[in-house]
């Protein structure tokens, strides 16, 4: 591995041994990286020029902003960075009264091809590493100067299908000598790839693992999910269960409410139904618009009438704010957009 930020502390100490350098170099060079954010070795200013000389081997990888929209409605930022290849990710900020959190992609683009989403429209690219999943906190963090105290890897992507370098990510995101983020202020979404959940359950993190729902049965999820062709909703809610058991970390549901699609009050009924024996939260998410999609959001009205049967059947619900909407809010059409005018101008 010559990705420096991807390695942890022990990787480090033993390239400084590779390298015929003092082991204590390694965690000088760490907090450089994780504590104070420099994206260059001239940054750091105890590390003796013969070593820098010697990490060039090693690059630093570090993020370039190439747009940000300010949301004038709530402040919500939305970035979109280059990668060291030209590719394109987006990440958002958005501020809550509890702090800041922020919404970071794990893929370049998206093989799951659900139907609502912009993330999956111009297929997938790659995997991103550790270092550039941690890096769009750490560029973020420094473009304003505030604290991040909650991540969510929720943007473009599916987090199980980047499985390795999510777990690597997420132990040097919470290490005590980096930003040192609490596990239990990390998120996880999956559209529920079920041997990685059962894998992810070992790991005996604290993270919460947020299941992309959107629907009360096979049938439907499976119009919406094409995912859901090949696990069961018994399988994925089986894998949730299990989980719970191993971590003791309450699951999360994601439903996103779409009009005339899944927002009925018998779907509802039928929702609390299939989850009300699990430990579980039900996030319930008014669907963005997006130009490539028909789909339209499901009213106020619809909305709160389908929370009111979840909480008369007593499952904790929340409906989730909604953010920076007039900033291209949608996962991936930040991106998108920016993909589309970069065609343009190639004249494709």
């Amino acid at each position: 591995m010559t990705d420096i930020k991807s390695m942890t502390k022990d990787e480090l100490k033993n390239l400084m041994t590779e390298l015929g350098e003092k082991p204590f170099r390694a965690k000088q060079i760490y907090s450089w990286l994780h504590e104070h954010l420099v994206t260059s070795y001239d940054e750091m200013g105890n590390i003796p020029g013969k070593l820098k000389e010697k990490l060039k081997d090693y690059p630093i990888a570090a993020l370039e902003m190439v747009d940000e929209q300010v949301s004038a409605i709530d402040g919500t930022r939305k970035y979109l960075f280059r990668l060291s290849d030209g590719n394109v990710i987006e990440s958002v900020l958005m501020r809550y009264k509890h702090g800041n959190s922020v919404c970071i992609s794990s893929q370049v683009g998206c093989k799951m091809g659900c139907r609502f989403c912009a993330s999956t429209i111009g297929g997938w690219t790659r995997n991103l590493l550790p270092s550039e999943m941690l890096d769009q906190i750490y560029r973020i963090q420094s473009i304003t100067g505030e604290r991040v105290s909650n991540v969510v890897v929720m943007g473009t992507g599916e987090p199980m299908d980047n499985y390795d370098h999510i777990v690597r990510f997420v132990h040097l995101l919470s290490d005590e000598d980096g930003l040192n983020i609490s596990q239990r202020n990390i998120t996880v979404s999956t559209c529920g790839i079920v041997p990685k959940i059962y894998e992810l359950a070992k790991e005996k993190l604290q993270i919460t693992l947020a299941l992309s729902l959107h629907a009360p049965n096979d049938e439907k999820r499976q119009e919406l999910m094409p995912i859901a062709q090949r696990y069961s909703m018994d399988e994925v809610l089986d894998a949730c269960r299990n989980y719970f058991q191993e971590t003791g970390r309450r699951i999360t549901f994601e439903y996103s409410l779409v009009a005339g699609v899944n927002d009925t009050v018998e779907e509802a009924e039928k929702l609390s139904a299939l989850v009300k024996n699990l430990n579980c939260h039900v996030n319930l998410i008014p669907v963005n618009p997006i130009k490539e999609r028909d789909f339209v959001q499901t009213g106020k009205k619809a909305v709160e009438r389908f929370k009111r049967v979840l909480e008369k059947n007593r499952i904790n619900v929340t409906i989730r704010r909604e953010m920076g909407r007039d900033i291209n809010g949608a996962c991936g059409q930040l991106r998108n957009d920016a993909m589309r005018e970069e065609r343009e101008e190639s004249g494709e």
